[in-house]
């Protein structure tokens, strides 16, 4: 059976087809696009469709949003998507619509040794239940329930929790964040655009000019200038924003007791895992007190494939059809 499955994002969208033989998933006719460049998934879809012969009838879309209902709105993009819609328009018998944290939980099962890069191996034939956290463009998180035998994908919206301050810098910077936004959520600090807020804040704070220019991709202009050295409020800001992931991931990994694992997910920890290997993140995220010890049981891994969500998205349509 082939069918189209998608990981639609708030700034890009990866498509392909997807068919497998017993458990092992074949992705084909990948294609990439821009999200903003579109006024709809409807639109985005079709300009997959025109050029990529499909006539299958299924289809299973992970998007960067909450899925209630065979409907989402995606976050940071303001779509609105059902999946019986879809299914009417594109003449498919079934669309199944997912989270994107869920998917990349459900792809995890389909991964290969060298698909994972290793931040800490915790305690040994570790079992239990996981969970992912994925800073892009937004942060998402999701669990996995470990039911003694395998694990089972749960969505959730972790990432818009509040965020925490620890120090009074932090505090400064959550005061700042509420004159912009009201409410302050993990999401305005640990994701794309928390690394451009970081940056921001820290030469409003100084007084410095800001050095990187407004247009284009500004967290990754930052993250490049840190790397090469060339901008020392940018290097500043980037190991803010790894602790700040840290602290997060060492929440999410005590909200769901992951002592099967914690798994990085997303575009921005693959091109920092230099800085997540080293004390700035490890230190960050073991550093919860009474429960240091525990975290220090749990494997944390950063997922390297950026096919997971759609081989996710497979998974979850083969279980669902089965």
């Amino acid at each position: 059976m082939t069918i189209l499955v998608g990981d639609i994002g708030g700034t890009k969208a990866h498509l392909a087809l997807a068919r497998w033989g017993g458990t092992r998933i074949q992705l084909f006719q990948e294609r990439r696009f821009s999200s903003r460049k579109f006024d709809s998934l409807e639109a985005l879809l079709q300009a997959y469709l025109n050029e990529v012969p499909f006539s299958g009838k299924a289809a299973a879309l992970a998007l960067a949003g909450p899925v209630r209902a065979d409907r989402c709105h995606l976050t940071n993009l303001g779509w609105e998507i059902q999946g019986a819609a879809l299914a009417v328009q594109f003449k498919w018998d079934q669309v199944r619509l997912l989270n994107d944290l869920e998917a990349i939980a459900w792809g995890i099962p389909a991964l290969e040794e060298g698909d994972l890069a290793v931040l800490h191996p915790g305690q040994p034939e570790s079992r239990g239940n996981a969970c992912v956290i994925a800073a892009g463009t937004g942060l998402g998180e999701a669990g996995l329930y470990w039911d003694g035998k395998t694990h089972w994908p749960c969505a959730g919206e972790g990432g818009h929790g509040d965020f925490a301050p620890q120090e009074e810098r932090e505090i400064a910077l959550l005061r700042w964040l509420q004159e912009r936004y009201g409410h302050v959520s993990w999401e305005r600090v640990v994701s794309g655009q928390g690394i451009a807020t970081l940056y921001e804040f820290l030469c409003a704070q100084t007084g410095c000019a800001e050095a990187i220019p407004l247009a284009g991709d500004r967290a990754a202009a930052i993250a490049r200038a840190a790397v090469a050295g060339t901008c020392p409020r940018c290097q500043e800001a980037l190991h803010w924003f790894v602790r700040l992931y840290a602290r997060e991931a060492g929440n999410a990994a005590l909200r769901y007791l992951a002592l099967g694992g914690v798994y990085l997910g997303g575009g921005i920890a693959p091109k920092q895992l230099h800085l997540l290997r080293s004390s700035v993140f490890l230190d960050a995220f073991f550093h919860k007190g009474r429960m240091a010890d525990l975290l220090r049981q749990m494997p944390v891994r950063v997922i390297l494939q950026p096919r997971t969500p759609l081989l996710g998205a497979a998974r979850c349509f083969q279980y669902s059809a089965a």
